[in-house]
């Protein structure tokens, strides 16, 4: 199983981990949290640091102005548009925020969104709800599990939402939301309802997972994380800002310098591209950094990435299943990468603490990081394991065999 399914050989997975310090300290299955970063990434981070201690920061940015750039370039390659479709962010959050900010909701308006949607953003769906009035309207999941993509037809061409959200893979499950057929509802309402809806997909769990084109997406706005499976620094992430989107003149509410120019005393000039959603500061050491991530990813390949995780998700799925007292959680037409379980008659800090001492990190997650999924599936928590391409079948079974002592 694992030499003839497995895209790549024993070699080349040796050759990821040497590339990897952090594969010689720890058995690292917390990749949904913040993977470990590639030596190369750690490297170009630290050279951009000692040259801005060396010649000054303002200066060094000017020196390796065509090396940052090449982060939009590399970032636009990653999910098949144009590098004027990208905004640098500190997180998937922060890009969340700022197309977030950027739609004129009005009092009675509706958000469209699904039952497992990130906290971040359903805390902001609230936020929005008690500050202008507008409606929370969730679509109904399937009976396999994800989006009921009938019942999210009928609720988006009846209600006519100001703006349709999806995550893509909820941090609190494995699940992959159906999110091409979506798509394919949208740009179907989309024809008929121009510009009445605007379409967010979170992606933070999913880049660096799988493929991600936002011509097949037909999303508005992607955003993203790089320091999980794309294998960045934190602090870092980026928003896909489509070209209607832009043409729209669609801005964040906090729009500075670097978004707009200000041409008269009550009067700004947007940037015609999707820089106007950026701040005029942010960290170039991490841009730097988040281009050698994304180029690293996408010199590997997403689709070979994709087969990797899903071969030692499934073997880790199995294998806990395996176990008495565990009940695993992941459930839906497709899962990825986050195996989410949780164990009869214990805790999740015990359990989490007790794999630390052994040098094996995964999370705890709690329900009121997923209210509506964790009440649905009857638990209070859940331990998350979630396995990247530089991850081993050997080190998959040192966990099991751990939780099993544990336990």
């Amino acid at each position: 199983m694992q030499k003839t399914e497995s895209p790549f050989s024993k070699e080349k997975i040796e050759r990821f981990r040497n590339e990897t310090i952090g594969c010689n300290h720890v058995n690292h299955l917390n990749n949904a949290g913040a993977s470990l970063m590639p030596n190369v990434v750690t490297q170009s981070i630290l050279e951009y640091i000692k040259l801005e201690s060396e010649i000054g920061g303002y200066e060094a940015a000017a020196l390796k102005a065509n090396e940052i750039q090449q982060f939009y370039v590399q970032a636009g390659k990653l999910i098949n548009c144009d590098a004027s479709n990208i905004a640098f962010t500190a997180s998937a959050t922060d890009s969340y925020t700022r197309a977030l900010s950027s739609i004129l909701f009005c009092k009675g308006d509706i958000i469209l969104t699904d039952n497992d949607d990130f906290i971040s953003n359903q805390i902001q769906f609230l936020s929005l709800q008690k500050r202008f009035g507008i409606r929370i309207v969730r679509i109904k999941n399937a009976a396999i599990g994800g989006v009921d993509l009938q019942d999210l037809e009928e609720k988006l061409f009846t209600l006519q939402p100001r703006l349709l959200a999806i995550t893509h893979i909820p941090t609190n499950s494995g699940l992959v939301q159906p999110v091409k057929s979506i798509g394919e509802i949208y740009s179907r309402y989309e024809k008929i309802q121009n510009n009445k809806t605007w379409y967010i997909i979170d992606a933070c769990q999913s880049a660096g997972q799988m493929k991600l084109d936002v011509e097949e997406l037909k999303c508005d706005f992607l955003s993203i994380t790089i320091r999980k499976f794309l294998r960045g620094p934190r602090g870092t992430g980026f928003l896909y800002i489509s070209d209607k989107a832009l043409k729209f003149g669609l801005e964040p509410l906090f729009i500075d310098m670097r978004g707009a120019e200000w041409i008269e005393k009550d009067e700004y000039k947007q940037q015609p591209d999707a820089k106007r959603f950026e701040d005029w500061e942010f960290a170039y050491a991490l841009v730097l950094g988040s281009k050698a991530a994304i180029e690293y990813c996408i010199n590997i390949g997403e689709d070979k990435i994709w087969q990797q995780i899903q071969l030692l998700s499934k073997y880790m799925r199995t294998r806990l299943s395996q176990i008495d007292r565990i009940l695993v959680l992941d459930n839906g037409p497709e899962v990825g990468g986050l195996v989410t379980f949780t164990v009869e008659g214990s805790q999740p800090q015990y359990i989490v603490a007790e794999l630390l001492k052994r040098k094996i990190n995964v999370v705890p997650s709690f329900r009121n990081f997923a209210v509506i999924d964790f009440d649905e599936k009857g638990v209070k928590w859940a331990i998350r394991a979630s396995p990247h391409y530089y991850n081993t079948f050997e080190e998959i079974d040192l966990f099991i065999e751990a939780v099993k002592e544990i336990i």
